[in-house]
């Protein structure tokens, strides 16, 4: 089906990231007009030069905001209405992470990560609601990660985080299922993106073999497409849902 999200407005935090430029591009080529949200203003212009590059027509565009402050979502949500006219669809995707320890992850660090990976989806979503409410159809897609379900040593700030927006993801479609608005999540396992290539190297990613079934990476793309799928309308009737995107986790 083509123009899945024809005429819907789109905002994507972590949108100069892999998965959110991912999601940014499919969103695009599905009709909708997208607002890519990141804190490195670099990265977010170029995600929106490239998405322009490859979809004709493409009504996408950067906004900068650093969202561990609680403040800069109501900003920065304000500013995308005022070009947009409303919001129809929330895409909290960003995030950040450390390899450390419980013992070794000094207290600015789970702060650090608490604020952006779990406190900026509620602000943005507080910011977001009054439009997808008056939407009608308003639909929040959440990004956790297949170790909010699975956590594993040496990155337990960034697992619990994770597991706690499935648990924010349950609670808000709870409370605003009656205002019309549906909000699942995505899991992604093993993604390829630029983080993953500049900390490891094209060449080692390709010669790592994951510990899932399908034994590979996955692409950002990949995680987009169900995304794109739970933000659609054909998605009408799920909400407080996980959809797992892990190659088959874990083995």
């Amino acid at each position: 089906m083509a123009n899945r999200l024809e005429n819907k407005i789109a905002i994507i935090t972590g949108g100069g990231g892999g998965i959110g430029s991912a999601a940014g591009k499919i969103f695009c080529e599905e009709g909708a007009r997208v607002a890519l949200v990141d804190q490195n203003p670099e990265a977010v212009a170029a995600a929106v030069a490239d998405i322009r590059a490859r979809v004709p027509g493409a009504d996408v565009r950067a906004y900068v905001a650093d969202l561990s402050i609680e403040s800069e979502a109501g900003r920065v949500v304000a500013e995308i209405v005022a070009a947009f006219g409303g919001i129809d669809v929330l895409a909290n995707n960003a995030g950040i992470r450390r390899y450390e320890a419980v013992a070794d992850a000094p207290w600015e660090t789970w702060d650090a990560i608490v604020k952006v990976n779990l406190l900026s989806y509620v602000s943005m979503t507080r910011a977001a609601l009054p439009y997808l409410r008056a939407s009608g159809r308003g639909a929040i897609v959440n990004t956790s990660s297949a170790y909010g379900l699975y956590p594993r040593k040496g990155m337990g700030a960034y697992d619990a985080t994770k597991a706690a927006i499935l648990s924010l993801t349950r609670t808000l479609a709870c409370e605003e299922v009656e205002h019309g608005i549906r909000v699942n999540a995505v899991c992604p396992g093993f993604t390829v993106t630029p983080f993953h290539v500049q900390r490891l190297g094209a060449e080692v990613i390709a010669g790592m073999h994951p510990p899932c079934l399908m034994g590979r990476w996955g692409a950002a793309v990949e995680v987009a497409w169900p995304m794109l799928w739970l933000a659609s309308n054909e998605a009408s009737y799920v909400t407080g849902t996980t959809i797992m995107i892990d190659g088959g986790l874990p083995i």
